[in-house]
């Protein structure tokens, strides 16, 4: 159901993003000739120029994201297989995922291992094995893994068997996307230019053509997204840093208050903790996170286990939301 919301939504901002524009534009523009004497060039051709960049952006994000993240996991995967630090990992849960026509069994592992600092953590991740018969991933069983030393790169850890390869067929038909998408971004410039030029260049470039619009949308949506897991959800990178690096303790609960955000109408509610780190001094720490109605009983608790960064105390998180934080290696 979560992802059937998630692509409604993508598909609700999508059309807000790029055929609403056209449609507003298209339905409004003047269709007269644009005027050579009193029409500013410079400004049109500042407006194309800003449409370029926007679209240059989102074009060599998508890129990165689409087909050089893949090359970039493969190669922290082989750096891991050298570097990373070794640890057992206990099999709490081990479910099977059923794929139709796959070459290879896949399952949803629970995980209880030591970080970089000595805590015990779970952590749930998404293995791959091609020797079922083996039945390496029941769970009760122990296996191998290795940690990254900084937390920096994706993936944070692997099972020590790993052997890491890429798609040539996934690489071709994301990349062949990507080819698609942009091909479409220059066709459209073409396209308006042919329709609206007139004989007399980019004039007709204005502050709401929809090759400024909709690139413009596109870039919202992504900074918007990145400041609401930035502000109340936490980034991922910080979670797995305070996971992996931090140090498990018990904190006391001195204040907890609404700060009067709402997120899909469920308050964002302030936690005042203390706790006392390894060396025996106390700590004053707050988290500020998204708190379900129905679940509103659980913030008047008086303790919570966190973890927190030994050289950074005020980094800290919730043990029951790391708990939540999944990995696919």
């Amino acid at each position: 159901m979560n992802k059937g919301l998630s692509i409604f939504w993508i598909i609700y901002m999508l059309f807000f993003a790029i055929p609403f524009p056209m449609f507003i534009y298209y339905s409004t523009r003047d269709d007269s000739l644009p005027n050579v004497i009193t029409d500013n060039p410079w400004y049109s051709l500042s407006i194309l120029a800003i449409s370029v960049l926007f679209w240059a952006i989102l074009l060599i994000g998508y890129f990165k994201k689409w087909v050089i993240r893949n090359f970039s996991i493969k190669r922290n995967i082989e750096k891991l297989k050298t570097t990373g630090e070794p640890r057992e990992a206990r099999i709490l849960e081990s479910t099977k995922i059923h794929k139709t026509d796959a070459a290879y069994d896949t399952y949803e592992l629970t995980l209880q291992f030591k970080n970089l600092s000595g805590s015990l953590i779970m952590q749930k991740t998404i293995v791959n094995d091609a020797r079922p018969y083996e039945r390496r991933y029941e769970a009760g069983k122990t296996i191998g893994i290795l940690l990254d030393k900084e937390v920096k790169n994706v993936p944070y850890f692997i099972v020590a068997s790993t052997v890491v390869s890429i798609k040539k067929m996934t690489i071709f038909l994301t990349s062949l996307t990507w080819l698609t998408f942009a091909s479409l971004v220059v066709w459209y410039y073409i396209y308006s230019y042919n329709l609206e030029s007139m004989g007399m260049g980019w004039r007709f470039m204005g502050i709401g053509h929809p090759l400024l619009t909709c690139a413009f949308m596109l870039l919202l949506y992504r900074a918007f997204g990145a400041f609401i897991a930035k502000k109340f959800i936490g980034k991922p990178d910080q979670l797995f840093l305070i996971k992996f690096k931090g140090t498990q303790t018990t904190a006391r609960l001195l204040k907890v208050s609404q700060t009067g955000t709402y997120i899909n109408e469920q308050p964002m509610v302030d936690f005042e903790l203390e706790f006392t780190d390894q060396f025996n001094r106390k700590h004053r720490a707050n988290i500020k996170k998204i708190v379900d109605l129905l679940d509103l009983d659980s913030v008047k608790q008086p303790s919570f286990s966190i973890f927190y960064l030994n050289e950074n105390p005020q980094k800290i998180a919730f043990e029951s939301d790391l708990n939540k934080l999944k990995g696919e290696f």
